[in-house]
């Protein structure tokens, strides 16, 4: 991406979302759209998959708190309302080192996605710098993050399980070992210096940059281009990896496996593999965030009487509850430690929601005693309240 690309590009109405959004908001939009514009989801669908890649850049950035922060620093100098190019004197010139203010240069910070060495790199070739490859010196690149997707069974996800995962992404090609060149010697690109990017005057003393149209960014040309990858040095390749769903995971989560994606090139640091988990609905038990749900029926006299009920479980042995003689129907109880499992290792609960159940048919001693039941509370109107209340709104 070049600078240019970088200060304009609005991420937050990418997402949706206003500059003020919480994580959980950014995240919760970002969801919503990946879903939506999912490349499983819209074959065939070039434009789909354009806004997938939007949406997914957008997210990177904004779903990490520290390029965030270098990111509004970044559109608040340049962007709307901020410093523009020739606007810092009269002269035009600016020797404010912003290399320094975001710690680009040798010694700035860690990696920032898919930026290079991070912010300070980016805004490096704003003054024509070459950031913290200088000279011919080939910078690491870092690797491509991979979505996935993968479907546990309602169990897996409470449990946690491993599951395979196949995935295709751009790797180092096997034939040059990543050179991009036939007899594994590319030389240095004359146009770039090695550096991959361009300058690109502006007016006011600055240059933008943009990826190098002679190299595509890589700084390496070849003179007898690699047959299988054509001189581009990455190769489509298809692995399967094992993957540990942690337990407890909901449906919907996004898991960040770090250093999991696809290879960086010259040494640079592997990209992340982000695994977006759907869950299958259980026929029985359901979820409230760390809590299992469960409805069980109970008889008439069950409810009036009280008793003891046996209440199935997910995945271990029942549990018995007590019920209190007049337990309404619709009431909720609660066993503990029988529910979802929780990142410190604990467990929620399982609510049990009693619902009286009413046989359809009733006939002998049954129905005899019941009728001798209607007789005895013949004096009773379990409605009178409601028309009292309904009379006096």
């Amino acid at each position: 991406m070049s600078t240019k690309d970088f200060i304009e590009k609005d991420y937050y109405k990418v997402l949706g979302v206003p500059k003020d959004a919480t994580e959980a908001e950014i995240k919760k939009a970002y969801r919503k759209l990946a879903r939506e514009f999912h490349p499983d989801a819209n074959k065939g669908n070039l434009k789909a998959e354009d806004r997938f890649k939007e949406v997914s850049e957008a997210n990177d950035i904004l779903g990490d708190p520290k390029k965030r922060k270098e990111y509004d620093e970044a559109r608040a100098l340049f962007g709307s309302g901020g410093y523009r190019p020739g606007q810092a004197g009269s002269g035009g010139s600016f020797n404010f080192d912003l290399g320094d203010l975001f710690g680009g240069g040798p010694q700035g910070g860690q990696n920032a996605g898919g930026f290079g060495g991070g912010i300070g790199d980016v805004f490096g070739g704003l003054f024509n710098r070459g950031g913290a490859g200088t000279g011919t010196r080939t910078q690491p690149r870092r690797g491509q993050d991979i979505e996935s997707e993968v479907t546990l069974s309602f169990t897996e996800a409470i449990e946690g399980a491993t599951v395979p995962l196949r995935m295709s992404s751009q790797q180092p090609c096997k034939a040059c070992s990543g050179t991009g060149d036939k007899n594994g010697n590319p030389r240095v690109c004359p146009t770039c210096v090695g550096t991959g990017q361009v300058a690109r005057g502006s007016g006011g003393g600055f240059s933008l940059t943009d990826p190098c149209p002679d190299c595509k960014g890589r700084g390496l040309i070849s003179e007898d281009p690699c047959e299988i990858c054509h001189g581009s040095g990455r190769a489509k390749s298809s692995r399967t990896m094992q993957v540990r769903i942690p337990a407890g995971v909901s449906d919907g989560q996004r898991i960040r496996l770090r250093a999991k994606g696809a290879p960086g090139e010259r040494g640079g640091p592997s990209g992340d593999l982000y695994v977006t988990v759907h869950v299958d609905a259980h026929p029985v038990f359901g979820r409230k965030g760390d809590n299992l749900t469960v409805t069980v029926p109970v008889t008439f006299a069950e409810a009036a009487l009280g008793g003891e009920v046996r209440v199935p479980t997910l995945g271990g042995p029942s549990v018995t509850l007590k019920l209190p003689p007049g337990t309404p129907n619709g009431r909720t109880m609660r066993a503990r430690g029988k529910g979802a499992v929780r990142k410190d290792g604990t467990r929620g609960d399982l609510l049990v929601t009693v619902e009286v159940s009413v046989p359809k048919d009733v006939t002998g001693k049954a129905r005899d005693a019941l009728e001798a039941y209607r007789e005895a509370t013949a004096g009773e109107d379990p409605r009178a309240e409601l028309f009292q209340a309904a009379k006096g709104a």
